[in-house]
């Protein structure tokens, strides 16, 4: 069933199965208008966070949709999280990445101004960049059926990369995708007492080799995904389905969103 992402008052968050709730704007434009859901059809609910609730279309017009819960259910935030840390990209190349790591279940994303960056975020940059990821992610998430928006953090320049990662310490493990590593993701043991996972994507270049030593003396392990080497846009995708299979993510279903638990 379709998913959408309404602003709803806290009290209708709360409602139960047989109540109505009612949604506007435009994610309600969508719903009637675009996708032409009418009542009697299903349709989900969520706030972004984990709650969802299933219910079905009792109205439904331009300006306002009413749906009766059908039931409540909540996703769990996997552990370990996984975060994409991604160097900005040209062309909608990191657009791109933001957008197929959410469709596969990123947590957290983190904009990253590497040296070799091509593209810049100055000034009001920083936030409109930040803001259109969010976007990007939260578009993502609704059209995976995702219940959980992944976060999308602001700009960090390499110096803020490097206290980041050294400030997690043993709590994270961070990986930084090198082609020249000899580490390999597929067969890197990961610990199981963290609470995140953190996927480090350079640009275009690639990542600076004093960069690189920076990060790998803050703790971060350089890892290789295989033998060919990957666009910024495809390497965190790459990485992230090789962790969620290694995880167990895909094999349970609420580990995706999709699933959860009933309330």
């Amino acid at each position: 069933m379709p998913l959408y992402l309404p602003e709803l008052t806290a009290a209708a968050w709360q409602a139960s199965i047989g109540d109505t709730v009612a949604f506007s704007g435009t994610e309600a434009r969508h719903a009637a208008i675009v996708r032409r859901l009418g009542p009697g059809e299903a349709i989900t609910l969520a706030d972004g966070a984990g709650l969802a609730l299933d219910g079905e279309i009792v109205t439904a017009d331009r300006d306002r949709v009413t749906v009766r819960v059908t039931g409540r259910r909540r996703a769990r935030a996997p552990r370990p999280g996984l975060v994409l840390v991604q160097a900005l990209g040209k062309g909608g190349r990191d657009e791109l990445a933001v957008q197929s790591c959410t469709e596969a279940g990123v947590d957290a994303i983190v904009p990253w101004q590497a040296s070799r960056c091509v593209s810049v975020w100055r000034d009001h940059k920083r936030e409109t960049g930040r803001q259109r990821w969010a976007s990007i992610a939260r578009e993502a998430s609704k059209q995976s059926l995702r219940p959980r928006v992944p976060a999308v953090c602001p700009l960090h320049t390499t110096v803020g990369l490097v206290d980041a990662v050294t400030g997690r310490g043993r709590l994270a493990l961070a990986l930084v995708l090198d082609p020249e590593a000899q580490a390999s993701l597929a067969e890197l043991p990961l610990p199981a007492d963290v609470d995140e996972i953190a996927v480090i994507v350079g640009p275009e270049g690639g990542i600076a080799p004093d960069e690189l030593a920076r990060l790998r003396a803050a703790g971060a392990r350089g890892v290789r995904l295989g033998p060919t080497v990957l666009r910024t846009s495809s390497a965190g995708l790459a990485a992230i389905a090789v962790l969620s299979a290694r995880l167990g993510r895909w094999t349970r279903r609420d580990a995706a969103g999709r699933g959860g638990r009933a309330e």
